[in-house]
């Protein structure tokens, strides 16, 4: 851990980020007053120049930046080249990729109570549904239904599979109401466009994750919720992700307190906005 360190999070679009929040938050209750993070507009063409810019202690990546984050980096641990997606990067020597999506996902399942799985379907295939496939592995499932508006864009989840040793089953739109029938359903898929799930007949029995986070709940949630489900906030993924990574990127253990707390406030304060 340096007195000093500068830090951001990466993606477009990136202005909704409440991952700020979160850092600042942690660099405040541990006393890191030299450390400063931002959020910074950036897609693949922008992110060499980024990172060609000295100084960087470590970046937070979002999309569309989850999966070339593992072709810019000089090295990358063993989750996040299975998973062949990478949401951190450590820098100030050899870049190193990291994935703490699979931690954020995992403790928002704790959070949420969520019980043993039998039987997962997750929502979409980008690089936060491949993170999905390596925290199921670690809950023991290793045959989800994969549920995405096209099959054909599905090869590099299919890969990312195929070297976690999870055997997927790639279904298209129509089977969308394999979720409501699955002991835990994962959505990845960007705002709105899940929504179309929220019709469907939840039986109270389900664990449902949503990832989006703005506005929350979303419509799948609420719905989910009123019938009974347990609701793993994208919230809480959120928070568990960023503690991970603040741990990384200072060497400190995260203030999980200060940074929920500071979340909320967040979250509060943009509620009258969306009303």
């Amino acid at each position: 851990m340096t007195d000093a360190g500068r830090a951001a999070v990466l993606g477009s679009p990136i202005a909704h980020s409440l991952s700020p929040v979160l850092h600042r938050a942690a660099y405040a209750a541990l006393g890191l007053d030299g450390w400063t993070y931002t959020a910074i507009e950036c897609d693949e063409a922008g992110l060499p120049g980024v990172l060609a810019t000295p100084g960087w202690a470590g970046l937070s990546l979002t999309m569309p930046l989850k999966r070339v984050a593992l072709a810019v980096a000089d090295e990358a641990t063993p989750l996040a080249q299975g998973v062949g997606a990478a949401n951190t990067l450590l820098l100030g020597g050899r870049r190193r990729a990291e994935n703490t999506d699979v931690a954020g996902i995992l403790g928002a399942l704790r959070e949420a109570g969520a019980g043993p799985v039998g039987s997962a379907l997750v929502l979409g295939a980008g690089g936060t549904a491949q993170a999905a496939l390596a925290a199921l592995r670690e809950l023991g499932v290793t045959e989800p239904d994969v549920v995405v508006r096209d099959p054909r864009r599905a090869d590099e989840l299919r890969a990312a599979a195929e070297r976690l040793g999870v055997e997927v089953r790639v279904r298209d739109w129509t089977h969308l109401r394999l979720a409501a029938e699955a002991d835990l359903v994962l959505s990845t898929l960007p705002a709105g466009v899940a929504d179309r799930a929220a019709a469907l007949p939840w039986s109270g029995r389900t664990t449902v994750l949503d990832v989006v986070y703005a506005p929350w709940p979303t419509p799948l949630a609420a719905a989910a919720a009123a019938a009974g489900c347990r609701v793993a906030s994208g919230l809480a993924m959120l928070l568990h992700q960023a503690c991970a990574q603040v741990e990384l990127m200072t060497g400190c253990p995260a203030p999980v307190a200060a940074m929920r707390d500071a979340l909320a406030r967040a979250v509060a304060a943009a509620a009258p906005a969306a009303r």
